[in-house]
Order: C-alpha cells, then sequence, then structure tokens
C-alpha cells in the first residue's frame, strides 16, 4: 500500500472589515503574528468541516496586501493548507471547497 501524501493548496480570501496598515507587511510585527494567528485558526475552524475534513492537517497564513489601487479599507489574505491525500482519493474539489 502507498503511504498518503501531504498535499498543499492555496486559499485566498478578503477581509473586508480589516483595514490593511504597514503593520500587515511586516511579519515580525505583533499585529502580522496576531492576524496571521487568528486567521489560520478561523481558516482550520472552517475546513474542518468541508469535505477534507478528516485529512485536513492545517494552515498557515503567509501574507496580507491591500486590494488594487489604494484600496486600503478591505485586507487580502493569502494562505498554504495542507491535507493528507490517500492515494485512492479523489483530486481535492476546489470548487466544492469554496461553497
Amino acid at each position: 500500500a502507498t503511504a498518503a501524501a501531504l498535499e498543499r493548496f492555496t486559499i485566498n480570501f478578503t477581509i473586508t472589515n480589516l483595514p490593511y496598515n504597514s503593520d500587515l507587511d511586516n511579519p515580525d510585527s505583533a499585529k502580522f503574528r496576531a492576524t496571521q494567528r487568528v486567521t489560520a485558526a478561523l481558516l482550520d475552524n472552517l475546513l474542518k468541516q468541508t469535505g477534507i475534513g478528516p485529512h485536513f492537517h492545517g494552515c498557515k497564513t503567509t501574507g496580507f496586501r491591500y486590494g488594487p489601487g489604494r484600496h486600503r479599507d478591505e485586507t487580502r489574505v493569502d494562505a498554504v493548507c495542507t491535507y493528507r491525500k490517500e492515494p485512492s482519493a479523489a483530486p481535492l474539489d476546489r470548487v466544492g471547497l469554496y461553497h
């Protein structure tokens, strides 16, 4: 039997009620670390309730940015998540995961 492999996928979303500021550009800032912790915990809780829940491993927020132009009243979030893919499992349904 082939062992399950850890597969990665990215998630990008926007927090419409979190104004972007330059602290979110600095991975060493308290604001970055706190926001990183909270977004990862929320993503983990959310994804555990989806079809990949039993195989879900965790998410890490990799960065924050602001929207096009000077649209800084919201924050875009980039995260990388991992799950254990069994050899017999169907490919990850990325569309279904978002709905």
